[in-house]
Formats: structure tokens, sequence, C-alpha cells
């Protein structure tokens, strides 16, 4: 028994699933009784059930699958182009001490914007289209994502960039061959917990202008009292989460074996 108990111990990956499933379960139970017994009002928390049930609505009178894809599409839109300036950007101030001066203190202060905000700024500038929820969703990841590639510039070691120097390396090889690897290799992880962040702002987006997807429908369950679709919805949100996770983690496998040989 001393290894359940111990401080960060570790159990074997079938004990562990095992009692992840356990959790569920209780979870789930607790949750099936509490309603069962009428301890909670079905309008604040909806039997288990009746949110399982709730999914066929949504499917075939509600088009979920539809709205789903279109929130996954503005998310990975909003995603890559948020990665694709912030990173560049990111080497851009970590690398180079004017920059760095420059823009360093502010680029930290950004991250205290209320984004909420700043909705009225997004649609005076890009309108209520499509485009405006990416822009929006850019946004909201950049100023996230652009002081962590900033910081992991800086946390490479000193170490390898003298040998490399030692060895007559030039600057564009340094960045090429040691800043690059490393600081991909640990942005990768801060890339796969900052997903979780997007699909707070893509609720937000999908709100200004309901042409569709899961925060719109989620804002139009919670209307009409659907509490029992409001909470399907979010654990569809919640399974999606889940599987970009893993799939994030398979992908770190394949592109940074070497962060993995002591696990295996």
């Amino acid at each position: 028994m001393n290894k359940f108990f111990k401080l960060r111990g570790e159990l074997n990956k079938k004990t562990e699933t095992l009692i992840s499933f356990g959790g569920l379960f209780i979870i789930l139970l607790s949750w099936y009784l509490i309603t069962s017994t009428g301890m909670v009002s079905k309008s604040i928390l909806p039997n288990p059930l009746d949110v399982i049930k709730s999914f066929k609505v949504l499917h075939f009178d509600k088009f979920l699958l539809k709205n789903t894809l279109y929130s996954l599409k503005l998310n990975y839109l909003g995603y890559l182009e948020a990665v694709l300036i912030a990173i560049p950007l990111g080497f851009i101030i970590g690398l180079i001490p004017l920059f760095r001066a420059l823009l360093a203190k502010y680029v930290d202060a950004i991250r205290f914007l209320p984004l909420t905000a700043l909705t009225g700024l997004f649609i005076l500038w890009f309108g209520i289209s499509d485009s405006m929820k990416v822009q929006f969703l850019a946004f909201g990841i950049f100023v996230y994502l652009l002081p962590i590639v900033v910081q992991r510039v800086s946390e490479v070691n000193k170490i390898y960039v003298q040998a490399a120097q030692t060895l007559g390396g030039t600057k564009w090889q340094i960045i090429k061959h040691i800043f690059v690897p490393a600081v991909l290799s640990k942005l990768f992880d801060d890339i796969r917990v900052i997903v979780a962040i997007s699909w707070t702002y893509i609720i937000i987006a999908e709100l200004l202008n309901s042409t569709g997807g899961i925060g719109s429908m989620i804002f139009k369950a919670a209307r009409q009292s659907q509490t029992d679709q409001v909470f399907a919805l979010l654990g569809l949100i919640v399974l999606i989460g889940i599987i970009q996770d893993k799939l994030f983690k398979w992908l770190d496998k394949i592109l940074f074996p070497h962060k993995h040989l002591n696990k295996a």
C-alpha cells in the first residue's frame, strides 16, 4: 500500500489506468445519484443519462458535426497564424540584444491585456466575418506564446553555444543546430498546454457573430435552458482536448525522440 501514497512515487501503467477508470466511475456514479435523488434541480445539473441522450438531438437537429468542424477550423487557423508569427519574432527578440532591450519588457506586458475587452476593436478592424474570429484567436494565443518563446531562447545552456563557437561555428550554424532544436523541443510542450486556452477564446469569438460553432451552440442552448445540451457540448470540448493532447504527445515522441529515451 505504501507505493500508492509515496511522495512523487510512480505506479505501473496498468495500475494507473485501472485507478483512472475507477475515478471516472466514481464521478459518474456520484453525478447520477445526486441528480436522481432530486437533491439538485435538473435545470442546474442535468442527469448524465439525459446528457448522453441530448447528443442525438444535437447531431440530427442542430448539426453538431458541422458546427464542431467549424470550431476546429477556426481554432487551428488561429493557432497556426499565432505560431508562425510568435516563433520567429520570439527568436529575434531572444537572440539579438538590441531587440531584446527594445521589446522584451513590452512582450511580457502584453500578457496582462484583457482580451475579452478587445473584441470591439477586432470587430472594428476586421468586421464580423470568420477572418475576425481567426485574428482574435491568433492574437489570444500570440500574447501568451511570444513571451514563452523568448524565455525558451534565454534558457538554452551557454555551454553548448560556447562549444559551437570554439569549433568555429558561424552565427547561423549556432542558431540552426543549437538554438532551434533546443527551443522547439521545449516549446512543443508549451504549445500543447496553450491549446487548452484557445478553446476559451473560440467560445468568445463565436458569440460575436453566431454563424455556427460549438460556442454558439452552447450560448443558444443556455438561453433556452437546455442544460443537458450545454453539458453535452462542454463534454465534447473536453473530449476534443484530450484527443488533441494525445496527438501532441504522439507527435512529440516522433519529432523529439531524445526527450523520451529515459522514459522508455
